[in-house]
């Protein structure tokens, strides 16, 4: 059995063989980044294999930590920004970016953020792809990617107050959408 240093390192000598175990380790986490993003599955499905072709293009470019017990946690990191920004990318291509008064001011609700962490994940992906897609893009950044407001607004070509504007409002309407009850 392989080291994942050595299967990384078999990818950079274009072994197939290795490709291919990076392929089946990360493609689910890969796909629930993309899921984030786009609605449709077919599509999700689509950007993960192109999100697979820039990574095993660019694997040479994927720096290594210190610690070689990050390795892992360090290229699922890499690897996911590689995967969100191909989705971002597919996403700009089809335009689906909204006006900034896409969604009114009042439409919020306060609600306990102890009451958000009781939501399991499938719950909170329901909730998230209910959001307008330029306050679910922009959440998934901030929140969940770690991306600044300054880097959201560069690659978005936005301004930094509109990502923070829509950031507000995503998390709004999130509030609103959880306060809904549900039968």
């Amino acid at each position: 059995m392989s080291t994942f240093e050595e299967i990384l390192a078999g990818c950079l000598k274009q072994d197939n063989k290795s490709k291919e175990m990076i392929y089946k380790s990360f493609y689910g986490y890969l796909i629930a980044v993309i899921l984030r993003y786009v609605r449709e599955r077919a599509d999700a499905e689509e950007l993960v294999n192109d999100s697979f072709i820039k990574i095993f293009k660019n694997i040479h470019t994927f720096r290594h930590p210190q610690d070689p017990e990050q390795l892992q946690n360090a290229f699922r990191a890499w690897s996911s920004r590689i995967s969100s920004r191909t989705a971002i990318d597919f996403l700009r291509s089809k335009k689906v970016y909204l006006n900034i008064d896409d969604i009114s001011e009042d439409q919020h609700r306060a609600t306990s953020e102890s009451a958000i962490a009781q939501l399991n994940a499938q719950d909170i992906l329901k909730l998230l792809n209910a959001l307008p897609d330029t306050h679910r893009i922009i959440f998934n950044m901030y929140e969940i990617e770690g991306f600044s407001h300054d880097e959201i607004a560069k690659t978005l070509d936005i301004p930094v107050s509109s990502s923070r504007v829509y950031l507000t409002r995503a998390k709004n309407k999130l509030r609103e959408l959880y306060s809904i009850p549900t039968n």
